[in-house]
């Protein structure tokens, strides 16, 4: 007799809702292709860099752990992680920045920022039911991505005023992933910088906080110039953040603590009630300066950035001047949408490789 085959059909999901959120974000295709968009350096430039999608993750696990400890709900934190990049273009921030003039210089109303894109990624673009747009998501999760960073007040979120409420903070969770993405880009930054000889410990030990990080991994018997050093450093650097901001969070996180996730209460105008004490905070401060004039400015990093400048340029020029170089979902999308938003929605999809791609055929050279 052959075994029976039987699939059982949940009235009721049997997932909590920000677990819910955290799965429709891992499966659509907009996370899917953060695996192929910068994050500082060019991903076709090394294996070993970070990309939007590794950065993501990293910002997830720090997001989660900081929340678990804190008491905080850890699920909703991971969620609003995992998607507050999922509306960046290709080539990291200067592809944003490059969109943001194109569509400034043509008259928007408001150009292009990836805080708000996101948003639109996950309530209007991404399509995965026949009756409405986005992945109908909790009203958490959405004001995390939208608010997940201060100030929450910008010309292109001001209809939405009235449901977000910008005047208020969002959930300590949105606030528990703004100071994650700080942590995680921080540490990985320098090590993808120092494994690729574009910054040094020789500089970047002049920094007190730095400072602090290497007595420890000094500690640990491990000498500057041996290739686990390297290691240690990033991992020490995360581990005092992370304990820093735990014991200067803590006594706040209390007072305030919620069961569930309380959104727009705390009012925008009085100091985050989460943050690094003072002390580290003004160190990270410095060291975030060095890292801006000595790494992401550095040379090597300045040409790949200015040649997918001129690929964002080219691809907007071409798509507005001519309509018939749009896919048809796009062309589609004319009817309803003005043209220029069509097209830099569009262009901030792809990734780096499919947007060098697409201007070498339609300029007839590769960057």
């Amino acid at each position: 007799m052959k075994p029976s085959h039987r699939f059982f059909a949940f009235e009721e999901d049997f997932r909590d809702p920000y677990s819910r959120d955290r799965d429709r974000i891992i499966h659509c295709g907009s996370f899917r292709r953060l695996e192929y968009k910068t994050q500082v350096f060019l991903n076709h430039e090394g294996d070993y860099f970070r990309t939007r999608l590794t950065h993501s993750l990293e910002v997830s696990q720090i997001a989660r752990t900081l929340s678990r400890m804190l008491g905080l709900n850890e699920t909703l934190s991971e969620a609003i992680a995992l998607s507050h990049d999922i509306g960046h273009t290709p080539f990291g921030h200067v592809g944003g920045d490059e969109l943001d003039k194109l569509l400034r210089t043509d008259g928007s109303n408001f150009g292009f920022d990836h805080n708000f894109q996101s948003f639109r990624v996950l309530t209007k673009l991404e399509k995965r039911y026949k009756s409405f747009d986005g992945l109908n998501l909790t009203f958490a999760t959405l004001e995390g991505v939208l608010k997940h960073s201060f100030p929450y007040h910008k010309p292109f979120v001001e209809s939405l005023d009235e449901i977000f409420k910008l005047d208020k903070h969002p959930s300590l969770e949105a606030m528990i992933v703004d100071h994650a993405d700080e942590i995680a880009y921080t540490s990985h930054d320098i090590d993808d910088g120092v494994k690729y000889g574009l910054i040094g410990f020789e500089l970047l030990n002049h920094n007190p906080l730095c400072q602090r990080v290497d007595a420890v991994v000094q500690t640990e018997g491990i000498k500057r110039d041996e290739p686990l050093y390297r290691h240690r450093f990033v991992a020490g650097l995360i581990k005092l953040l992370v304990e820093d901001f735990i014991a200067h969070s803590k006594t706040t996180v209390k007072a305030v603590r919620q069961d569930t996730p309380i959104v727009a209460t705390l009012d925008a105008s009085v100091p985050l009630p989460v943050g690094f004490s003072t002390e580290i905070a003004t160190e990270l401060k410095m060291l975030k300066k060095v890292l801006f004039q000595k790494l992401y400015r550095h040379e090597q990093i300045s040409r790949k950035m200015y040649a997918g400048k001129q690929c964002i340029g080219g691809l907007y020029r071409a798509f507005c001047d001519d309509i018939d170089l749009l896919p048809l979902p796009q062309k589609e999308l004319l009817e309803r949408i003005n043209k220029k938003r069509v097209v830099a929605d569009y262009i901030s999809t792809m990734t780096d490789r499919y947007a060098m791609k697409t201007y070498h055929e339609l300029y007839g050279y590769m960057l």
